[in-house]
């Protein structure tokens, strides 16, 4: 099964929090009270946001977090890959294949396939549509325009 960590969902919490009020600093401590989540965690994964560049850090009296970009900026793809790293749902996906089978297998190319499919829709979903702030209607993603999920036998 796919699925995202925990502390990954958490992040997206924070910074749909920030995406609603963008002109707005944020302590870790405000953030953690305004989403209800543990401030040791908002604080580490604010800590690792701002090392991928997601989010700004301002220290001092008046410091505090904002979006490093507008919300409309960053999808869900840039996301993941600050807390989870690339995604890669083979080996052979990834940039750094160390597969042993890779030149003799059948089914690498199908897969690598369905791994780029899922990083565009990724691409496509901001976060201003994440944080509920879009106000356009949700349009479908790449895997439902390029391929039908059932299909229909002539009988």
């Amino acid at each position: 099964m796919l699925r995202i960590s925990k502390l990954t969902d958490y992040a997206t919490v924070i910074l749909a929090r920030l995406a609603a009020q963008p002109e707005r600093r944020f302590t870790a401590g405000q953030l953690a009270s305004e989403t209800r989540l543990a401030a040791p965690t908002v604080s580490k994964l604010l800590k690792q946001l701002h090392r991928r560049g997601l989010v700004n850090s301002t220290r001092g009296l008046h410091g505090g977090y904002l979006l490093a970009r507008p919300a409309l900026e960053i999808n869900a793809a840039q996301i993941l890959d600050a807390l989870e790293g690339p995604m890669a749902l083979t080996e052979c996906a990834s940039s750094a294949s160390h597969c042993c089978i890779e030149s003799s297998c059948l089914v690498g190319r199908a897969w690598q396939r369905v791994n780029l499919a899922i990083r565009r829709s990724l691409q496509e979903i901001t976060l201003l549509e994440l944080a509920g702030l879009s106000g356009a209607s949700a349009q479908p993603s790449a895997l439902d325009r390029g391929f039908p999920l059932h299909k229909r036998e002539s009988l």
